[in-house]
């Protein structure tokens, strides 16, 4: 199972992007039961937990972004997608998605490349 990000870009304050999640080498079935999450790093920074889908469509947003990110999966594309809307600079990071994952340490995890996000003020 692979994960890669895509759409990242700059955009003004306010803005919107809209990040896609496309699960590379996997058949249906097996992103059907995936559990899909979108993280953010900055430099410096640990990374963060963002956003989170289940395989059952559940969905949890962190409570910084609350009330401006979704999250979403089109199962049939094997594809998640974040929603980002009203962006700050803030918010400008390094766009990851992974499987989700509850514990700390986040180099147990497989890591592909992830999307930049740089939101301007």
């Amino acid at each position: 199972v692979q994960l890669q990000a895509s759409g990242g870009g700059l955009v003004q304050a306010g803005g919107s992007l809209r990040l896609s999640c496309v699960c590379y080498r996997c058949i249906l079935s097996t992103f059907w039961g995936l559990d899909v999450a979108w993280y953010r790093q900055t430099p410096g920074k640990q990374r963060e937990l963002v956003a989170s889908i289940s395989s059952g469509g559940r969905t949890n947003i962190a409570d910084s972004v609350k009330g401006r990110f979704t999250i979403s999966r089109d199962n049939a594309k094997k594809t998640v997608y974040l929603q980002m809307n009203g962006l700050k600079p803030e918010d400008t990071a390094v766009y990851y998605c992974n499987r989700e994952y509850l514990g700390t340490d986040y180099s147990l995890l497989n890591w592909g490349q992830g999307t930049q996000v740089t939101v301007s003020s």
